[in-house]
């Protein structure tokens, strides 16, 4: 079953996201670890990689909209007390008036062993009083969200989280390349795919993707 399903509009924007300079190739292990100690100093997430029972990571989701309509997707993993337990990927289409692209990274933290589950039954979508809190990657800027929006005005790296966990999940984006005004995240849908069938992949892929944990201070 193909997991992305809407009309030819929605399938052509997400085709346009993967293939704009935003969209860049598939994250390598590296870019993981590096996308996690950004969050960890930025301050605001940091206390969430410490008692949420798991998360997911995307170093980097790509958004493209052209006038009334726009796209957005990414890759990235999920872990458990800092243990890799699977790939997830992300799409989103939404609607308003957009031109061009933006690319941030994002992480979604799960409070217990319930949310942990939803997120990672196959299928999950955010609804629509989905919130989340923005940072920048610079010293310029900071950011707090709430609703179907995240928006960001000026402030600093050091954000205070206003966001907190909304039906068991918390969710941080960091811009790239820039300060970002604002992104939806309700209507964002991932696709978790398990280890084990990770683990089936041709060993290319292995190779390039090697598993176990990619927090700073695990070996």
């Amino acid at each position: 079953m193909t997991f992305w399903k809407g009309s030819l509009v929605q399938k052509w924007l997400l085709a346009l996201v993967l293939l704009s300079p935003l969209a860049t190739p598939m994250a390598q292990a590296d870019e993981y670890r590096d996308t996690i100690k950004m969050f960890l100093d930025a301050k605001a997430a940091k206390p969430y990689f410490e008692t949420a029972y798991g998360y997911a990571v995307f170093p980097t989701i790509g958004k493209a909209g052209v006038v009334f309509v726009g796209g957005a997707y990414g890759e990235g993993r999920v872990y458990k007390d800092h243990k890799y337990t699977g790939d997830v990927t992300v799409a989103q289409t939404s609607l308003g008036f957009q031109l061009g692209g933006q690319a941030y990274s994002q992480v979604i933290f799960f409070e217990d062993k319930d949310d942990y589950e939803r997120f990672t039954q196959g299928t999950f979508e955010f609804g629509a009083q989905a919130s989340a809190t923005v940072i920048t990657a610079s010293a310029s800027a900071e950011a707090t969200t709430r609703g179907p929006n995240a928006s960001a005005s000026g402030g600093s790296n050091n954000a205070i989280n206003k966001g907190g966990y909304y039906k068991g999940m918390a969710t941080f984006i960091i811009a790239k390349g820039g300060l970002m005004y604002e992104v939806a995240v309700s209507g964002q849908k991932f696709k978790f795919i398990p280890k084990e069938v990770v683990d089936q992949r041709p060993p290319a892929y292995r190779e390039a993707n090697p598993t176990g944990s990619d927090f700073p201070d695990e070996n």
